[in-house]
């Protein structure tokens, strides 16, 4: 029997495959299905029937569309495809009738409700509903939930969809929604009020369809017509999520995930979604000059000058930060090694191999996770270092793959097999592994490799890969690590042969280092966090949402980030203020703007201008060397608190403050 089916949508025959289900259907045939409770990446509930078409020859009432298969529909008497049909009498007659019991008891707050102008229900009443209702009683009420600081319920509005109740059972992996009474009792609400302790719960605030569930720092802040919305690229960890930066006026007012099937899905980490806050805090908006160990504003020149005063005839290192773009990290490769300097990106002493794209990133992509029938953890805690990422490991695991993890016990929210905490027990894996069974994945973190040892793991973690046929991705903490290792940003020997002996470093927003005295330090960032008390002179940079750039990710894809507005006060763009110094130094770069600094830049590197590709890398494994003796530490002690503008966040603050009082253990009669 085909895989494929013939089928009828309002005339007009579509081929497609038997396991689709019939709203899929009909997306295919470019007919739309309104929909509440139906959404792709969750399981069906069908509870909402909004979604009900006429199946010809079929009951003689409407169907489901979202429960419904290709495969159930038979064929007309003389072997005809099945018709279906989306807008006949009997489906607007049964879509009015549904719209009107879901209408019976919502609220009339339209006016004064955040979701206004983007309601699922608001545009699907107008679209499919009447304009009148026989319902004359009172409306019932509910009472709210108290889910945090992150979002506001307003469970009145509820529609018992039951998407957040789906969410964050299969996709989170937290069991504490559900919905208990039955009829008018109706209720979605948590176990005894928990709080739902998982880094992804403001993707439920997207899936709402009604004003249930809104973004409690947001609300009543802005109206979605009133805003700038600038599609770009999230720098909070490095997997690269897209991103919406929504713009009112000079300032972000909030960020929203963008699909990406390759990526993100359609899914964002609580920290990349509520971070803007860390926006307006903290900022560096003039450049300082420190005097007598104080800092004093100063003005563009002047601080130039210092900068030029400080560097000529010294031993200068240059230091790229986490956060910095491609174009800023070449911009400061090319000023620094013209004046003769040395140049480092590994800032948290990672052992990652300068000119080994499949040691530094891997072979895999994020997207292969989804086939794999093992996945190997070695020094990682995804659940912390990427947590849209951990999904997808989890949604593998739902599929039926086998997690083996190497490190220290922690909840992922999903079974592993504990392999040992040590580097023994990994060593002992890599000696008995084989190709048999099926694909596998290797993913190694940060944690892993910023040991002594760290060059030796990667070794074991490639022949891992090597053994079981599967692929290696390594997991970055940093979203300007790869691009940075891609324009050779590093120097033999790491962080301390790069810094040694030299007078001045020239510290491109790396913030999670100290740097020993003795040094004249130039920091160049966007927030007054560590680097900034550490320096002599400060350079006021941009932040991500505030200059066009491009941010290569985990698995070594390419991705454009654009600006969103425009940078505080005096601060300029990173590699505008590197090329500024640069002619202030006599050794001008060879650009002046942006378009011709990539262009300069993807001569050198040409797969920094294939944007959203990710290029396949030729694989160099690594030679054997002797591994250490101490288990496996992560890379990310504090989820919320990895980068100076999360902790500028009020928000992400309260959040790991939130997630500390969780780790406390409980004393008796608590």
């Amino acid at each position: 029997m085909s895989d494929l089916r013939k089928i009828i949508i309002d005339g007009k025959e579509v081929e497609v495959p038997i396991s689709m289900t019939l709203i899929q259907a009909c997306e295919q045939a470019g007919v739309e299905v309104p929909r509440f409770c139906y959404h792709e990446r969750l399981s069906i509930a069908g509870n909402c029937r909004m979604c009900l078409v006429e199946v010809v020859g079929g009951p003689p009432k409407p169907a489901a569309s979202c429960a419904m298969q290709v495969r159930d529909l038979r064929p007309g008497p003389e072997g005809q495809p099945p018709v279906i049909k989306t807008n006949s009498p009997m489906v607007k007659k049964a879509r009015e009738g549904v719209m009107e019991f879901l209408l019976i008891n919502h609220p009339l707050d339209c006016p004064i409700c955040d979701q206004g102008g983007e309601c699922d229900l608001q545009d699907q009443a107008m679209a499919y509903g009447v304009d009148f209702s026989r319902y004359r009683e009172p409306k019932r009420a509910s009472e709210d939930m108290q889910l945090g600081p992150l979002v506001e319920t307003h469970m009145t509005r509820c529609i018992s969809c039951t998407r957040c109740v789906r969410f964050t059972t299969e996709v989170a992996g937290q069991t504490v929604m559900g919905q208990t009474g039955r009829g008018e009792d109706a209720e979605i609400t948590t176990y005894l009020g928990a709080l739902i302790d998982s880094e992804l719960v403001g993707n439920i605030v997207d899936l709402c369809p009604v004003g249930a569930l809104v973004s409690k720092p947001y609300s009543f802040t802005a109206r979605p017509w009133e805003l700038t919305k600038t599609e770009t690229i999230d720098v909070m960890d490095a997997l690269g999520s897209n991103i919406r930066v929504d713009t009112k006026g000079r300032e972000v007012m909030r960020i929203l995930p963008r699909n990406h099937d390759g990526v993100n899905e359609e899914w964002l980490s609580d920290k990349s979604r509520y971070v803007w806050d860390g926006l307006r805090r903290q900022r560096l908006d003039r450049p300082y000059i420190r005097e007598n160990g104080k800092l004093r504003p100063a003005t563009w020149p002047e601080a130039l000058d210092t900068a030029v005063q400080a560097i000529k005839g010294k031993k200068l290192a240059g230091l790229v930060g986490d956060l910095a773009s491609v174009e800023a990290a070449y911009a400061l490769k090319l000023l620094v090694e013209g004046q003769g300097g040395t140049l480092e990106c590994r800032v948290d002493g990672a052992k990652l191999p300068a000119g080994n794209r499949s040691g530094y990133v891997g072979t895999a992509t994020i997207e292969d996770i989804d086939h794999a029938g093992r996945i190997f953890l070695i020094g990682t805690n995804p659940r912390a270092e990427a947590p849209v990422l951990n999904a997808r490991i989890r949604k593998a695991w739902l599929a039926g793959a086998d997690v083996t993890r190497f490190g220290a016990a922690v909840d992922l929210t999903y079974d592993v097999i504990e392999g040992g905490a040590d580097r023994a027990a990994l060593e002992k894996l890599v000696a008995s592994a084989t190709s048999d069974g099926p694909e596998a994945v290797v993913i190694v973190g940060q944690g892993a490799l910023r040991e002594a040892d760290g060059e030796a793991v990667l070794a074991q973690a490639m022949a891992l890969a090597e053994k079981t046929g599967g692929r290696l991705l390594v997991l970055h903490t940093a979203a300007a690590r790869v691009g940075a290792l891609d324009l050779g940003c590093v120097t033999d020997g790491g962080l301390e042969a790069a810094t040694k002996d030299a007078a001045v470093i020239y510290n491109l927003g790396a913030d999670e280092i100290d740097i020993a005295p003795g040094a004249f330090v130039i920091y160049q960032g966007s927030h007054g966090d560590r680097g900034a008390h550490r320096a002599d002179l400060i350079l006021p940079a941009a932040a991500y949402t505030e200059e066009p750039g491009i941010f290569v990710n985990t698995e070594g894809r390419p991705q454009l980030a654009l600006r969103a507005g425009f940078a505080p006060g005096e601060a300029k763009e990173n590699w505008a203020i590197l090329r500024a110094l640069s002619a202030e130094l006599g050794a001008v770069l060879p650009f002046d703007t942006i378009g011709a600094l990539r262009k300069h830049m993807s001569g050198a590197v040409p797969h920094l201008g294939d944007i959203d590709i990710v290029p396949e890398n030729a694989w160099q494994p690594l030679a054997a060397k002797p591994l250490g003796k101490a288990d496996f530490r992560y890379a990310v002690d504090d989820f919320y608190l990895t980068n100076p503008i999360a902790r500028a966040s009020s928000l992400m603050a309260e959040l790991s403050a939130m997630a500390k009082a969780r780790g406390q253990s409980k004393i008796a009669a608590e």
